[in-house]
């Protein structure tokens, strides 16, 4: 009798174990005033679904130094971003951009020499992107399939002709205009929501200044930092 007791009780104990397993959840261990551990209740485990993701980009870099800075900042913070360089700082820094695709940051684009796209300048564009993806690929060894078009100009044809995908924006705290920190990071902090892109810029101290600030606020709100890529595609 005993011993079909004990094999009752561990097919249950084993069953029991297979449906927290199955449906993702775990079991809270309470002690109660008589100081016995109870089973009181399961719990969801989080999962990945559970995650507020938000993306920051950087435009314009990189900056000698206050990229650096940065990307000291973002590695303390173990914060991932997404950095949209110009191909002539890419050939004064490729230091830097080397770090950046070290510490796990993605690399993108931003045209040769931040030209805007207009109608009478597309096939200029079109060779800055190539010869920036030249530069990129030298220093990285890899090709570069996201591009920041300055002030959001693009041609979609792009798009097939050189397998490329442009990036925007829904946060813009315009700090490449302001120096007042505490303004752009209320900026970035009151727009902020899941998915959102942050544009800022690598090559101003304040906008260094104000993103790290804002990646603290937001970390304490529970967001979790991204390349842009998981952004679009995940």
């Amino acid at each position: 009798m005993k011993k079909a007791v004990t094999v009752f009780l561990l097919f249950d104990l084993i069953a029991g174990m297979l449906f927290c397993c199955a449906y993702g959840l775990r079991s809270k261990a309470v002690t109660s005033d008589s100081g016995v551990v109870q089973i009181s209740q399961l719990e969801k485990i989080e999962s990945t679904d559970d995650i507020k993701k938000i993306a920051i980009t950087f435009d314009d870099g990189p900056h000698p130094s206050y990229t650096e800075q940065l990307l000291d900042g973002l590695k303390e913070r173990g914060v991932r971003a997404t950095f949209f360089v110009t191909g002539e700082h890419a050939e004064l820094h490729p230091d830097i951009i080397k770090r950046m695709q070290e510490e796990g940051h993605l690399i993108g684009n931003h045209t040769y020499s931040h030209i805007q796209l207009t109608k009478k300048n597309r096939e200029k564009f079109k060779q800055e992107l190539i010869k920036t993806n030249e530069i990129l690929r030298e220093i990285i060894g890899e090709d570069v399939q996201y591009v920041r078009p300055p002030y959001g100009s693009w041609d979609k044809s792009f798009e097939k002709e050189l397998n490329m995908f442009p990036v925007l924006w829904n946060i813009d705290p315009l700090d490449w205009c302001s120096s007042n920190v505490t303004c752009i990071v209320d900026k970035i902090v009151g727009k902020a929501k899941e998915d959102s892109i942050i544009l800022m810029h690598d090559y101003y101290d304040t906008s260094v200044t104000a993103a790290l600030q804002a990646i603290d606020e937001l970390m304490d709100e529970g967001y979790t930092f991204v390349t842009v890529e998981e952004i679009l595609f995940d």
